[in-house]
């Protein structure tokens, strides 16, 4: 179930970057102080989207195949997608202090699936 949830986080996450980056809701969502940034940095936000897309595709898929009777599969599908994610919101939290809030929000998601597939191995 977390995987699923942090798996549509970052489909959001992907829609907000690559394709509203320039809204006023998703420039305040993202602390970003002015149009002009947002359209100098709206390329880089395209691309980190689908970045955002394929990591949230894999941890959607992974439980999916989970679902599907396919653990192995699915696990290892779920396992990758949530620790990159996890370990892409630690890169946040040191470097961008002002953006602690958000990268403690992206990391909480896939951190909470990966405990919890560690603990579905050792049991």
């Amino acid at each position: 179930m977390f995987a699923i949830l942090a798996g549509l986080l970052h489909v959001l996450i992907f829609i907000l970057e690559s394709f509203r980056w320039t809204d006023p809701n998703t420039m305040k969502t993202f602390s970003i102080q002015s149009p002009q940034e947002a359209q100098a940095t709206k390329e880089m936000a395209y691309n980190q989207g689908f970045y955002n897309l394929f990591l949230g595709l894999m941890a959607l898929g992974g439980a999916m195949l989970v679902f599907a009777g396919q653990h192995a599969v699915g696990a290892t599908l779920m396992a990758a997608g949530t620790a990159s994610m996890a370990l892409a919101a630690l890169v946040l939290f040191t470097g961008s202090p002002d953006k602690r809030g958000a990268a403690i929000k992206q990391f909480l998601l896939p951190a909470i699936t990966l405990v919890c597939l560690l603990v579905s191995v050792v049991l």
